[in-house]
């Protein structure tokens, strides 16, 4: 099996305080990755991760899981990562997706394969401190002026969270790594790897050099039944825009996906579709699922476990050394 990376990311809810004692615990770890999600209502992941950042020290890339296009132009996200580069010593990571329940603002979610690979190209462009201007069907940058703050890098690695095919190919001809954010199902790993890898090879691009991450709700604990019965809870909020992404989704469960009686009582299986849930060995065999299907990172959500600090020492030194040892 080729390396692989594990990542873990928080919501955006917690005390500077809260952030800081995670931080600590977390650098006590072999985890590759730190994020924080940036969801609609939550506070901006910009600020917990530089709370963070000073504490971080064996992670490889801290970023945010994610940003959008829709409610942030690409100068203003190009600014954040820049800012968060220079706060991480050059470890700044750049998540980037459509985003979700905007229909509650009244932003229309419009082409959004268009947006997305826009959104990329243009970061790119300023990132590097290109001054020639850039037409795009979305953005536009007419090339008077320039980025008036020193940048530690040129270029971050961006990952763009996706569910599609269309989207997936795309990030395969720009992007370092795709994520399928809220999935733990090893067929959407597989189908989305040959997309990307389509893409990949249509843009010129080396072998290995765009990664698939799959990151969801984790509740890891020594008491299975515990855990899986906050996970169940924990879903609630993102199984309503997720499970209609996963063809293997039946319909007539969809339809009825509304309540969140409905989802209180999710089968094992579907459980497993799209949550880490269980104790450490539970936890194990999933994400060897993955990695087989072809998965290069899992990111272990939000709320972690009953206690998060706890849960990170289990995942820490239950679970990584299974795969990192």
């Amino acid at each position: 099996m080729p390396a692989v990376e594990f990542g873990v990311a928080l919501q955006g809810n917690k005390t500077p305080a809260e952030y800081v004692r995670l931080a600590q615990v977390i650098d006590e770890y072999a985890f590759d990755v730190v994020s924080v999600y940036n969801d609609l209502m939550f506070q901006p992941a910009l600020g917990a991760l530089l709370w963070m950042a000073p504490y971080l020290h064996g992670a490889r890339r801290i970023g945010p899981a994610a940003l959008n296009p829709y409610l942030v132009h690409p100068v203003e996200i190009a600014g954040q990562v820049a800012l968060l580069d220079m706060a991480t010593g050059g470890r700044a990571y750049l998540g980037l997706a459509r985003g979700a329940w905007l229909d509650s603002l009244g932003v229309a979610q419009t082409r959004p394969i268009t947006t997305l690979r826009e959104a990329v190209l243009l970061v790119k462009h300023l990132l590097a401190g290109n001054v020639e201007p850039f037409h795009g069907q979305v953005f536009c940058f007419t090339g008077e002026g320039k980025l008036q703050y020193a940048r530690v890098r040129g270029s971050v690695p961006i990952t763009i969270g996706t569910w599609g095919t269309a989207s997936a190919r795309m990030a395969g001809g720009i992007a370092n790594e795709i994520k399928i954010g809220g999935s733990t199902n090893p067929a959407m790993a597989t189908r989305l790897r040959a997309a990307m890898d389509a893409g990949r090879r249509a843009a010129g691009r080396r072998a290995h050099t765009v990664g698939i991450c799959l990151g969801a709700v984790t509740v890891v604990d020594e008491d299975r039944q515990t855990a899986r019965d906050l996970a169940r809870q924990e879903v609630a909020r993102y199984l309503p825009v997720v499970a209609r992404l996963d063809p293997s989704s039946d319909p007539e469960w969809l339809a009825q996906l509304q309540t969140r009686e409905r989802i209180a009582d999710l089968s094992d299986e579907i459980l497993d579709r799209f949550a880490f849930a269980g104790t450490p060995a539970d936890i194990v065999h999933l994400v060897q699922q993955l990695f087989e299907a072809g998965a290069t990172r899992v990111e272990f959500g939000t709320p972690l476990g009953r206690n998060p600090v706890a849960a990170v020492r289990l995942l820490g030194e239950r679970v990584l050394p299974a795969f990192c040892g």
